[in-house]
């Protein structure tokens, strides 16, 4: 484990992930500001700075088919899990956590002093969840069990059957099912209802970042029961006091207009899945599974040394993709395909001309 107060994926991907060609990120890329319909007259630097700004948790509950005070309003999806991970636990509880894992959910643990055990989504199983594994890792202190969906790092569905029956073992402990949801809007052609709704003990966590290409508003939300909530509106006062008004403003905007962002991330996506499909059919040097959601792949690379592929592949092509070590599967490294449709062909071209050079390589 990395020292809590310092995220090893976050930093590399600040410093070091930057390439001319970029399959690093995992969110469609930028919404033009030009496109959202608001004018500076619509904007004001500060508001009403109360426990949320009122149209803001309003368009957020109707988006989610809930009470405006089940929602909690958070910088991105990273705060909101911090945030409600610092409501639900205390230090010496313990928390179970999906391996692979995304670092930041376990690094947050880690900083709030948690005790930290696991439990594995098998690339041999496509990274699906056997409740009956959670139930033999259940303790009498587990107070917290997390999970992605999708999945981060592979992009694998959870069912709702089998987050019925994770919440089913959650309520006999006496624990909560916190859920990232901040990539399962983009299930285009299955659209999937929030956990939230499957039982009282979920707590979900999502933004407007990853599906619509909103990362720099940092709308992002809790949805809890409202006790729940409140405890964590009161918590956040150490965290964020005072939420950035004109943010709250294009969020609000951005809400009204999400039928439109939506169909233009669909679109993008749609061409860069053909891309991607295209380039795994001409390779045998790489398996494992493959979402058809989302906007990220985690294949296993067959020969070699991944984070020495990763460099060659940065020095000599240009291009980034995410080392699997960051994920806790070395083996691995994760594509990003919710860029420009332009660049991240042409970034799958060059993955595709590097991992031919390598494979030519000397042992």
């Amino acid at each position: 484990m990395s020292n809590a107060r310092e995220s090893t994926y976050l930093a590399w991907a600040k410093l070091c992930s930057r390439a001319k060609y970029n399959l690093a990120t995992s969110g469609i890329m930028s919404y033009p500001l030009r496109e959202l319909a608001v004018s500076w007259d619509d904007l004001e630097i500060n508001g009403p700075n109360a426990y949320g700004y009122v149209p803001l948790l309003e368009g957020l509950a109707r988006k989610c088919e809930v009470g405006p005070d089940c929602i909690v309003a958070a910088a991105g999806t990273s705060m909101a899990n911090h945030l409600a991970m610092a409501a639900l636990l205390e230090p010496g509880d313990d928390v179970l956590i999906e391996r692979p894992g995304y670092g930041p959910v376990l690094e947050v643990a880690s900083y709030l002093r948690a005790n930290i055990l696991r439990f594995e989504r098998r690339a041999e199983e496509d990274f699906a969840i056997d409740p009956d594994e959670i139930a033999r890792s259940i303790t009498p202190k587990t107070r917290l069990i997390c999970i992605t969906n999708l999945h981060n790092p592979s992009g694998a569905l959870v069912s709702e059957e089998t987050l019925t029956r994770i919440g089913e073992i959650a309520q006999r402990a006496g624990a909560q099912v916190l859920v990232d949801e901040v990539y399962l809007d983009m299930v285009y052609d299955q659209p999937q209802r929030s956990s939230f709704h499957l039982g009282g003990n979920f707590v979900v966590t999502t933004s407007l970042t990853k599906a619509y290409g909103l990362s720099g508003l940092r709308c992002g939300w809790i949805v809890a029961q409202p006790e729940l909530a409140k405890r964590m509106w009161r918590l956040n006062d150490l965290f964020a006091a005072t939420p950035v008004h004109p943010g709250e403003l294009l969020s609000v905007a951005a809400l009204d207009q999400l039928a439109q962002i939506d169909g233009r991330a669909r679109a993008l996506l749609a061409t860069n899945r053909e891309a991607l499909d295209a380039f795994f059919a001409g390779r045998n040097d790489l398996d494992g599974f493959r979402s058809r959601w989302g906007t990220v792949a985690f294949p296993r690379l067959k020969d070699g040394r991944v984070d020495e592929f990763c460099q060659f592949l940065r020095d000599r092509y240009e291009t980034s993709v995410v080392p699997g070590r960051f994920f806790e599967m070395p083996e691995h490294f994760r594509i990003g395909i919710g860029g420009d449709p332009a660049m991240t062909a042409e970034a799958l071209t060059r993955l595709s001309a590097a991992l031919d050079a390598w494979g030519a390589k000397p042992a």
